[in-house]
């Protein structure tokens, strides 16, 4: 398997062949798309502009990713997950991205994550938009007018998981534990109606809210009550606010028709807690978030330095892929989510990717959070890859 840059025929929003990762990487069945939001570079100004509101920024994201899948000979329609990266004042507006996802997939519905963020990396965009293309399986529906389900060459996409009950009301309302089991009980009868159970769980994403992160720790009661055999990859990261004004925690799933197994460069610390650093389902590699924390001695390293936490995540992650059996060519994805502290010198992290990863370089999506778990992490990248 040889993964390679996608390069669209004609792409007039800007020149992007001077940065470190790719517009979209196909690797082994799928077509992994960063993330993008409306903005172009515009001569007059020769600066980079986003113009209008949500609605034409989602147009203008939509025709981004439509152009690069067209170059993978793939469109829309062939799209099996759609991230929705809406910065928490877009909330308001999120109706109009809805319309907008409407109108550009028609009948075809893929599994839909629906993530606030504190902010994007472009200030004055209101939403950024990364999708997975790939075979296109069965849909999943959960009842009239809710999200669907998306199956793709034997991966299983759950839509954004609440703790709501049927009238949009959320369940356990200021017990982060509480709408935690909610969520699993409902992502249970998900996996349930798809003949699957948690044990074919590969990967979770929680977001959570400052407001949660007292208790939080408390949550892995539940993770290890549900999951397992084998526990997934997880990434755990804090935002502003969330789909539902009153939650404190949200679920994205990802699961496998595959058979999982762990993969651990020999970090003992993971005995103890109810994720994988990866886990392997068949030619895929899906991998837990990873920051600057010593495996060993559970301390935060490189306290104020984005760059060298960069360069030690990455290192950690390479670890885990060449545990795998791969090595950074492999790469098919990466999620950099970085706090307020370390924009400054955020762009300086393109070296590390530089020169710590190859060509073709991951898809790459940059979100701004509110914090991360460990309040001296200034950066955490949650990573995939596609072995051969």
């Amino acid at each position: 398997m040889t993964a390679r840059a996608v390069q669209p025929r004609q792409f007039p929003w800007y020149d992007y062949s001077r940065y470190s990762f790719s517009l979209a990487l196909a690797a082994g069945e799928g077509v992994y798309v960063s993330g993008h939001t409306g903005s172009e570079f515009d001569p007059a100004s020769k600066k980079m502009v986003i113009r209008g509101g949500m609605a034409e920024q989602c147009r203008t994201a939509y025709a981004k990713i439509g152009a690069i899948l067209e170059g993978a000979g793939k469109s829309h329609g062939d799209v099996v997950r759609l991230v929705e990266y809406v910065r928490a004042d877009g909330i308001a507006h999120y109706a109009e991205a809805a319309q907008v996802r409407e109108e550009v997939f028609g009948a075809h519905r893929p599994a839909v994550n629906t993530v606030p963020v504190k902010a994007l990396l472009r200030p004055d965009a209101l939403i950024e938009l990364e999708a997975t293309a790939g075979p296109v399986g069965a849909e999943t529906s959960f009842g009239a007018g809710l999200p669907v389900a998306r199956e793709s060459a034997g991966v299983v996409f759950l839509p954004t998981v609440e703790a709501v009950d049927a009238a949009g009301n959320i369940i356990g309302a200021g017990d982060v534990v509480a709408q935690t089991r909610a969520i699993f009980e409902k992502a249970g009868k998900m996996l349930a109606a798809l003949g699957l159970g948690f044990d074919r769980v590969v990967k979770t994403l929680d977001y959570l809210t400052p407001a949660a992160l007292e208790t939080y720790r408390h949550t892995g009661r539940v993770r290890k009550k549900f999951l397992g055999p084998v526990y997934p990859c997880a990434a755990g990261i804090l935002m502003p606010g969330l789909l539902h004004p009153e939650a404190l925690i949200q679920y994205d799933f990802i699961a496998t028709r595959d058979d999982p197994v762990a993969v651990n460069p020999g970090w003992d610390r993971y005995q103890k807690l109810t994720y994988s650093p990866g886990v392997r389902a068949g030619k895929l590699l899906f991998l837990s978030g990873q920051g600057a924390l010593d495996p060993e001695t559970q301390r935060m390293l490189y306290d104020g330095d984005v760059v060298a936490q960069a360069e030690y995540t990455y290192d950690n992650i390479i670890k885990v892929l060449r545990a795998a059996g791969g090595g950074p060519e492999h790469l098919a994805k990466t999620i950099e989510y970085v706090t307020p502290a370390a924009l400054p010198r955020y762009r300086e992290v393109a070296t590390v990717r530089s020169k710590m990863l190859t060509e073709p370089y991951p898809a790459s999506t940059g979100l701004i959070c509110e914090a991360l778990l460990r309040p001296e992490m200034l950066i955490e990248v949650d990573p995939f890859a596609v072995l051969e």
